[in-house]
Parts: C-alpha cells; sequence; structure tokens
C-alpha cells in the first residue's frame, strides 16, 4: 500500500478514549530501551501532536533481537504512524501494542503529515505583532538602550527566529509564536505599571521586558515537537539572554557601563528567586516590575489553560503544579 500523498493524522491525542484503536501518526518525544516483562521484552515512548501528549507500551515477545529491531526503527522526533489501542494504567490513559495483536510502527515520510498537527501556533498574527513590538521599540528615546534593541530587532536571522520561537515546553504559550506572544504581554504590563508609577525609568523598564527571555531562542529546538536544547539543559535561557546582551551591547561605542549592568541585572533576577532559576534577586524597581508581570503573563495563562482542559463536571479542579483547587464555574 502507498501513502504518498496522504496526511496520516487522523486522530488527536486529546480525542482519544479508553478503549478506542489507534491507527495515526504521531510525533516522538523520547523513548526508554527495552526492558524484560513476564511474558518477553516490552519499550515505552512518549507521543505527542499538537493537542496533548501520551505514553505508548509495546509488548513484544521472547524475541529480543526482533523487539529492539522495532524499537530501533524509529528515533526522538520522528512522525510514525502506529496501531493499538487505548488503554488506563492508574487512572492515566495510554496506547498499548503488541505484536501478538498485529500492532505496529512505522515512520512516516515528510510528505504524509503537516507540521502544524504536531506543533501548534499562536493563532495571532505574528508579522503584526511584531510590528506592534517595534513600534514601542522606537519610543525608547535613550540612546544606548535603543541601539541595542534594534541591535537585535534589526537582525533579519535574530527577528525570525524570535517570532516563531515558544515561550515554553509544557507551562504556557508552548507554541510557535509564543515567545513573541508572551514577551509584548509583558511590555504592555510594564507600560501599566509605569503608568501608576511613574517615577520608574521607563526606557530601563521596556527594554528589560522586551529583552528578558530572548534567551529562550536558544533554549528550546522545535522539529516536529518543542525540546529543550544541550544549551538550554546546561545552562537556560537566563545566562544565554544574559550573555546575548552583553555581547552586543559591547559593540555598541560608549555604552555606559552602569547601564548594561542594569539591562543584564533585570535579566538574570526577572525569575525573581533563587529557588525559580534567578541566578540574582531583583535589586531595581524596574527589575521587580519586570519579574511580576513576566509571572503574572506566565501564571495567568497557565489557570486560563488549566479550565479550558478540566474534563470534570465538577465545580473545581485540583493543581498539582499550583498546589491548590482552580475553580471552574
Amino acid at each position: 500500500m502507498s501513502y504518498v500523498g496522504e496526511n496520516m493524522k487522523k486522530q488527536f491525542v486529546k480525542d482519544l478514549k479508553t478503549g478506542e484503536q489507534v491507527d495515526s501518526a504521531f510525533s516522538v518525544k523520547y523513548k526508554k530501551p527495552p526492558r524484560k516483562y513476564r511474558y518477553g521484552y516490552l519499550f515505552e515512548f512518549r507521543i505527542s501532536d499538537m493537542t496533548d501528549e501520551m505514553t505508548v507500551k509495546y509488548w513484544g515477545d521472547n524475541n529480543e533481537n526482533e523487539v529492539r529491531k522495532l524499537y530501533d526503527s524509529f528515533n526522538t522526533n520522528s512522525v510514525v504512524r502506529i496501531k493499538g489501542m487505548v488503554d488506563e494504567y492508574k487512572g492515566v490513559k495510554e496506547i498499548s501494542m503488541s505484536k501478538e495483536k498485529g500492532d505496529g510502527i512505522r515512520v512516516c515520510g515528510a510528505e504524509e503529515y503537516s507540521i502544524e498537527d504536531f506543533v501548534p501556533s499562536i493563532d495571532e498574527d505574528t508579522t503584526k505583532m511584531m510590528g506592534e513590538l517595534i513600534a514601542i521599540i522606537k519610543t525608547i528615546e535613550n540612546e544606548p538602550l535603543n541601539s541595542l534593541l534594534f541591535a537585535f530587532f534589526s537582525d533579519e536571522a535574530f527577528v525570525s527566529e524570535f517570532k516563531k520561537a515558544p515561550a515554553s515546553m509544557h507551562l504556557h504559550l508552548n507554541c510557535l509564536g509564543g515567545l513573541l506572544k508572551h514577551t509584548l504581554n509583558v511590555v504592555w504590563l510594564c507600560q501599566k505599571i509605569f503608568e501608576i508609577h511613574p517615577q520608574l525609568n521607563r526606557d530601563l523598564l521596556l527594554t528589560g521586558a522586551i529583552l528578558h527571555d530572548i534567551g529562550k531562542i536558544k533554549e528550546y529546538k522545535v522539529t516536529t515537537n518543542i525540546d529543550i536544547s544541550r544549551e538550554g539543559m546546561l545552562r537556560g535561557h537566563i545566562i544565554l539572554g544574559e550573555e546575548m546582551i552583553m555581547e552586543r551591547a559591547n559593540n555598541i561605542p560608549d555604552f555606559p557601563q552602569n547601564l548594561k549592568l542594569k539591562v543584564a541585572h533585570i535579566i538574570l533576577s526577572h525569575h525573581g528567586e533563587l529557588e525559580w532559576g534567578s541566578p540574582k534577586k531583583p535589586q531595581l524597581p524596574e527589575a521587580i516590575a519586570v519579574h511580576f508581570a513576566d509571572n503574572c503573563d506566565a501564571k495567568v495563562e497557565q489557570y486560563i489553560r488549566i479550565k479550558e482542559k478540566a474534563l470534570t463536571e465538577d465545580p473545581w479542579v485540583y493543581s498539582k503544579r499550583f498546589k491548590t483547587s482552580i475553580y471552574l464555574e
């Protein structure tokens, strides 16, 4: 049978129900090597699409070589067509596959799927949003800060990466364009904070808001999944972002050293607490403003998502991440 030109994406993770037969394409997030179980060898892997993710378990027989050959036939980030059934283990849905039932795994060719089925994009027009951000940058009157911002946003390669980067892997705006949307939200929040507290240095505040997460274009990599890069895992977007800023600022003639340090400090402290990944706690009023604007946008978006995804008739749902119930009515 030829599958050329046929879109194999016919089922989405969020719609799968216990007892349902699965025959569709999914992206592979990670794999766990084969191991022995009572009746043979099994391996598991995590699949995903734009709606959610789920664990798949392949229950093989005692032919270890055959099980390992199937395991080796696909890789992380591959798009695979799988056949199996949705089971439930300890209250969590997963896909069960076995040779005995004729289930299988096949790597799909690029012509068989659309990347949009696996990595979602924001609904908004990113070109329009980037235009709004550039318009705000043009209002920055401090010449060194204006030059720093345009050192980034006049760079076509940087802008291209920035427009498509996600804001996170899982927590908030984990989609193409998510970083741009989050950044613009933080900038708008900081503008409102400035209206309430005009004693703040507006140019420093907005520069920090615009640049606070730029390290995420290096922290994450997008293939058929949103994944973390080696730099992201070992160093993180805060350190990467501060390094990017210092590198560009050092190439701007006569950039004031103290101003450079203030911008760097906002980046290094924007998570607010050492246990949240900040190398420094905020020591400037502009830094604490960026921290709370960043935290506000991320947390509100997560609460909204929890409400939208809640599958219960109860008036509330408990969030393990926030360690509290979230009211749904």
